[in-house]
């Protein structure tokens, strides 16, 4: 074999390698966007919130009636909605939960607000989260349940199906904000 095609092997080698560690290393990317899709991160000043599923609820349903205690039937033509989320502290210090400053739009300009919940699956507004802890807390219903995240529960007209993208609009406690797409 020549002299330069056995340098050339080893110079390719060395650059198909580079190019995977570069692939590789992105995998953990973490960007601060204040825009983010259902799934991804939304930091929002010192807690990190993490929609995990998002999905029509329907009160027939064993699992969905869990998630529906206490809510009356929709109204013809609208329908539950729900959003499972994980908030992280990641600080050293307890940190309070925002209220109810959840809010979905849809691409029509619908704008829809949070339903108060009595299920042992709903979010625990204003209430903290300890040092590097989570909501929903280990070992709690909403932590130990199917989707293992806190409901915060919507009604939404049936039109809002046809305006998506829906966005969940969330405003941190320390006036932050930030959009999650929902995948719908």
């Amino acid at each position: 074999m020549p002299a330069d095609r056995r340098l050339l092997l080893p110079v390719l080698a060395f650059a198909l390698l580079a190019a995977l560690a570069a692939t590789v290393s992105a995998c953990g990317y973490s960007s601060d966007s204040k825009d983010v899709s259902e799934g991804e991160p939304l930091k929002l000043g010192p807690l990190k919130y993490n929609v995990t599923f998002s999905r029509y609820l329907n009160p027939s349903d064993s699992e969905d009636s869990a998630y529906l205690v206490g809510q009356p039937p929709p109204p013809n033509g609208s329908t539950y909605f729900g959003i499972f989320l994980e908030v992280q502290n990641e600080t050293e210090e307890a940190q309070q939960l925002p209220g109810t400053t959840f809010r979905i739009s849809d691409s029509n300009g619908g704008i829809y607000e949070v339903v108060p919940s009595e299920s042992l699956y709903a979010f625990p507004f204003f209430s903290k989260v300890e040092s590097h802890e989570q909501v929903p807390t280990l070992d709690s219903t909403a932590q130990q349940g199917p989707i293992e995240g806190s409901l915060i529960l919507y009604l939404l007209p049936a039109e809002a199906s046809d305006n998506r993208p829906l966005t969940l609009e969330i405003e941190g406690t320390h006036g932050e904000k930030g959009d999650v797409t929902l995948d719908l």
